[in-house]
């Protein structure tokens, strides 16, 4: 977690009431309305309140707001009874406030109370700052705009580390395969941050990550778990030692490439897109995906648009090459990698070879600026495939 996440996720999770919303074009100003500050949800005056507006009176007080970390506001809470007007409003934020412009409609604002007049505030920008948000307090983009849920609750990461001892405590091997650690953490990154597998149709390419990242740290607590006792002596000669650093590092490895195949299966299970993974095509080569099978590959000409191949390299600086002949009759490949960045004579070379790099959308910016826009995204892939297969 960045800095300001972070801070936010702590405030929330030690204050007695915590707040979240979108900030809206409203808020904002853009619609021309008179209406000046955050517009906060009726059901959420016990942020501010120790009882609710009364219509037909106006009610308010002032606070003071710590801002990101940063600055603080004098500030008004307010409830509009009068008139026509039914409305809580946060206002009076002084010259230059940075949060209520145009730029701001779509971050999330998040409110914690520290005491009867001291509050925290923060506000989220980046979809990724705003999803691990949400994670942390096991809602969804359609439960904010409310009190957030009780925070006495474990956080996510401490759920996962539950879950990991739990899986740990269930194993009757020293490794299991890599298909059921692949599974089994993506169950527990679900349960840990109460999600649904079909969030990976809205965004695969955060997802996955995220699948990884939970995998290797579970690998990395079964690590510490078998191995922990041996480093911790002393080895009786440098052959021991050698000879358990090669294990471990092999294991990584072997782990690392298998794991990211069957992660790539589980999206294209989800997305509900037909395939082959590892078929034999000429030559006794196994290309990781065929799309949509390993029948239709040879029942169709060479160059057909039905037929899309992907293979899957965590890293590819110099091993793309290796794709290049594994299925004949698909001119143009795709390769997915978790690569972060490589140079313009390799991209040049890929693109005279008719393969296009497929990497996850946050690592895009890792790649030189004028290559990035023949470099696809998962999602894109995806599109791209599903696509193929609506045209049988």
């Amino acid at each position: 977690m960045n800095n300001i996440l972070q801070s936010a996720v702590q405030s929330c999770t030690e204050s007695e009431i915590a707040f979240s919303k979108f900030i809206t074009a409203n808020d904002a100003g853009v619609t021309g309305g008179h209406q000046a500050g955050f517009h906060i949800h009726k059901h959420s005056w016990k942020l501010f309140f120790d009882s609710p507006g009364v219509r037909g009176e106006n009610k308010d007080v002032y606070i003071k707001i710590k801002w990101q970390n940063d600055f603080e506001t004098d500030s008004r809470f307010i409830y509009y009874g009068v008139g026509t007007r039914n409305e809580y409003r946060l206002t009076r934020f002084g010259r230059g406030f940075p949060f209520l412009k145009e730029d701001n409609v779509g971050d999330l604002l998040i409110i914690a109370k520290k005491d009867n007049e001291y509050y925290e505030a923060f506000v989220l920008s980046s979809d990724e700052d705003i999803d691990d948000f949400f994670y942390a307090f096991g809602i969804s983009s359609t439960e904010t705009n409310g009190i957030l849920p009780k925070t006495a609750e474990l956080s996510a990461e401490e759920k996962l580390i539950q879950l990991f001892t739990q899986f740990l405590r269930d194993l009757n091997v020293d490794f299991p395969p890599t298909v059921e650690l692949a599974t089994g953490a993506r169950d527990m990154f679900f349960e840990a941050y109460n999600l649904q597998s079909d969030i990976v149709l809205q965004r695969p390419d955060n997802e996955i990550l995220k699948w990884l990242a939970t995998e290797f740290d579970l690998f990395k607590f079964i690590e510490n778990d078998r191995y922990g006792e041996l480093i911790r002596n002393p080895f009786q000669s440098v052959d021991d030692l050698i000879k358990t650093a090669n294990t471990i590092l092999n294991r990584r490895k072997s782990r690392a490439g298998k794991s990211l195949e069957h992660h790539l299966s589980e999206v294209f299970n989800i997305w509900n897109l037909s395939y082959t993974s590892q078929a034999v095509t000429e030559a006794k080569k196994k290309p990781d995906f065929i799309f949509p099978d390993i029948n239709t590959y040879y029942s169709e000409p060479t160059g057909s648009d039905r037929l899309v191949f992907l293979g899957a390299k965590t890293t590819c600086k110099d091993r793309w090459r290796q794709i290049v002949g594994e299925a004949d009759k698909i001119l143009n490949k795709h390769l997915f990698t978790l690569q972060q960045g490589i140079s313009a004579n390799q991209l040049n070379e890929m693109q005279l070879a008719n393969v296009t790099l497929v990497v996850p959308k946050p690592y895009l910016s890792s790649f030189p600026k004028e290559y990035r826009d023949n470099i696809w995204t998962l999602d894109k892939f995806l599109r791209f495939v599903e696509n193929s297969q609506n045209r049988r």
